[in-house]
């Protein structure tokens, strides 16, 4: 999304000074998930990471980690991992792949007769029915070995068909999901020339036709994985429709054919990564829509598109988290074995200390994954932000990860017979597509603060009618002294954590009520302008970030203990290290607001406007002493 539309979307949507509206159908599109209708209330919420907005430490959903499979589902992935493993082993050739810029037909059609396209479709339509947690594992296997054949499969089943199963009628799924899970591709087109985050600016454009049976579809869409090859495809359009008496454009959801007719396809584009996933503009002329395969219903195509999007992030950290395990298996190895100065790589302490951050942030990632996968499972709505978080910190960890292991390697890991150059490139892409990092962490900032912000004008109201809020006015002011002489706690962390975790969280609890506290005087000193502080915006989903990924490793090592699994010691060894560092950072936010945090802002955006004015960098190279001169 470009910058003026999201400010522009976040303003228009400011309801009061303390809150700011849920997403309806304008901006942060890729970018954002459709949150469940009782948000917008001054609630508790049964999300974590709402809940730090304001300052509260709420364990519910975190603890204990998730355990949701039964004995039938671990056999079947016991059953289901050897032959994926052994098919990417000996059947699959990614260093091929990625050199013919496609993927090879022994390979296609092998993962066709695995079920490997069709994991989550029931059973009763040709599927394996696998939850949540089951094609998190599945896609950490695909992730360690093809990260462009891994985007092949999620293109198809994550989001191509993902609408389908999330908001499809009885009939529709009866219709398509046997078709795609036998040989048919689907694909997930929502991205324009002019609105990549942005889905407010889609100017593709669906009209009823006369006699009102089908929709006349008109437009295009770039950047489409599957997009050359894909027979199902779910297409996001602008509808008129009737509002309060006058005609108004909304997004619609609908499943289209290439059968239609009408529907054509660019030639795969050149890309940097990813090379053997199949990317194409696809175009839409005058394609008729039977009104039946509206999906979601008509105008209802923004909360369809981010709901889907919603639903996959967290099969993202799950493949990545097996990149990274990879990578840091071919360090380690590597370490191990190579000999410099008469000593080990691995004996310097500093090639541990690299090894020992990106064990951390594996760690981290699968940890995130899994919980995430599990609060699915187990029935809960509420993890938005938790999985824009997952994508986002898995995507980032990644990359640091691959790029270290080929540090590591030294001029072994920037050949190609490694492999990890094509990781790498591969990586490039998880940063931007469905929701870029960027804008990610500025919607949790501000879902979070939208959040706590409710709570702020609950107590407005509150206070204009106190003999009738007496209750929440005093448990409201009691939370505030306690915290305030820095008594407070979460009254439930020592019962949920290992008792050697305990310390590192307290501290990370002391941490969050500070988030809290720094959320209230952002709001108080900016209010509707708060947009506009995007630097703080990232500051804050910085910490939520930290909190987050916090929580969820104190959750999985204090599960390891309790199991008594051989690999608790070194999880509890990651867990201290991750938690420690994440509430020293997070103990910073206190200086948020501070003069010269505020001035040093803002002097780094004058910097970016001059840069912006001239085209690029001002200053000369020191031995151009004209230009200098001219200066």
């Amino acid at each position: 999304m470009k910058g003026s539309n999201f400010v522009g979307y976040a303003r228009r949507n400011l309801c009061r000074p303390f809150l700011l509206s849920r997403p309806q159908h304008n901006g942060l599109a890729t970018a954002a998930a459709t949150a469940p209708e009782r948000q917008c209330g001054a609630r508790q919420s049964d999300s974590f990471t709402m809940n730090i907005f304001r300052g509260q430490f709420e364990t519910a959903q975190i603890f204990p980690y998730p355990d949701v499979l039964n004995d039938e589902q671990h056999q079947t992935l016991a059953e289901l991992i050897p032959p994926m493993e052994k098919f990417f082993e000996e059947v699959n050739n990614p260093a091929k792949n990625d050199a013919d810029c496609k993927i090879e037909e022994d390979t296609m059609s092998g993962l066709w007769d695995l079920g490997a396209f069709g994991l989550q479709v029931p059973v009763e339509h040709g599927g394996l029915g696998l939850s949540n947690s089951q094609y998190a594992r599945l896609t950490e296997v695909v992730g360690a070995h093809d990260l462009g054949v891994g985007i092949a499969l999620g293109a198809h089943q994550s989001i191509g068909f993902k609408g389908i199963l999330l908001f499809g009628t009885p009939k529709q799924r009866a219709h398509y999901l046997p078709r795609v899970t036998s040989g048919e591709f689907a694909a997930f087109c929502l991205t324009e020339p002019s609105s990549g985050s942005d889905a407010g600016s889609i100017q593709s454009r669906a009209v009823l036709s006369p006699d009102g049976k089908h929709y006349i579809l008109n437009g295009s869409k770039i950047w489409i994985s599957n997009g050359g090859i894909a027979e199902i495809m779910t297409v996001f359009a602008q509808t008129p429709i009737e509002k309060d008496g006058k005609t108004v454009n909304k997004v619609t959801a609908f499943i289209v054919e290439r059968s239609f007719g009408g529907v054509t396809s660019g030639p795969p584009e050149h890309k940097m990564g990813i090379r053997c996933s199949n990317t194409a503009e696809v175009y839409f002329e005058d394609v008729r829509i039977p009104i039946e395969n509206v999906l979601g219903g008509v105008g209802e195509g923004f909360k369809v598109a981010m709901n889907i999007l919603n639903n996959g992030r967290f099969g993202m950290a799950a493949t990545l988290s097996g990149t990274q395990r990879v990578a840091i298996r071919q360090a380690a190895e590597h370490a191990a074995t190579r000999t410099q100065f008469g000593k080990r790589l691995a004996d310097f302490t500093s090639i541990q200390e690299k090894l020992a951050r990106m064990a951390m942030l594996q760690y981290v990632t699968e940890s995130m994954a899994y919980l995430i996968s599990g609060t699915m499972d187990a029935g809960k709505q509420e993890y938005h932000l938790e999985a824009a978080i997952s994508k986002v910190f898995a995507s980032d960890s990644a990359w640091y990860v691959v790029d270290e292991a080929i540090q590591i390697l030294g001029g072994m890991g920037f050949m190609t017979s490694t492999g990890l150059e094509r990781v790498l490139r591969d990586l490039r892409i998880f940063r931007i597509f469905e929701g870029t990092n960027d804008i990610l962490r500025l919607f949790v900032a501000l879902t979070g603060i939208q959040f706590a912000g409710s709570h702020l004008q609950e107590l407005q109201r509150a206070f204009k009618n106190p003999t009738a809020n007496l209750g929440l006015i005093f448990s409201e002011a009691g939370r505030r002294a306690t915290r305030a002489v820095g008594l407070h706690r979460s009254p439930d962390i020592d019962e949920h954590i290992a008792p050697e975790l305990r310390p590192v969280a307290r501290n990370l609890a002391r941490c969050v009520v500070t988030l809290g506290m720094v959320v209230e005087s952002c709001l108080r000193q900016y209010g509707r302008g708060i947009v506009d502080e995007q630097q703080l915006l990232n500051r804050l989903a910085g910490a939520a970030i930290d909190a987050t990924s916090s929580v969820a490793v104190l959750s999985r090592s204090t599960r390891a203990v309790r199991m008594g699994l051989p690999s608790a010691a070194h999880e509890l060894r990651i867990t201290e290290a991750w938690v420690e560092e994440a509430s020293n950072r997070m103990a910073s936010l206190s200086d948020l607001l501070a003069p010269r945090t505020l001035v040093h802002h803002s002097r780094l955006t004058t910097i970016g406007k001059d840069i912006i004015t001239s085209g690029g960098q001002i200053s000369r190279t020191p031995l151009d002493t004209r230009a200098s001169k001219t200066l």
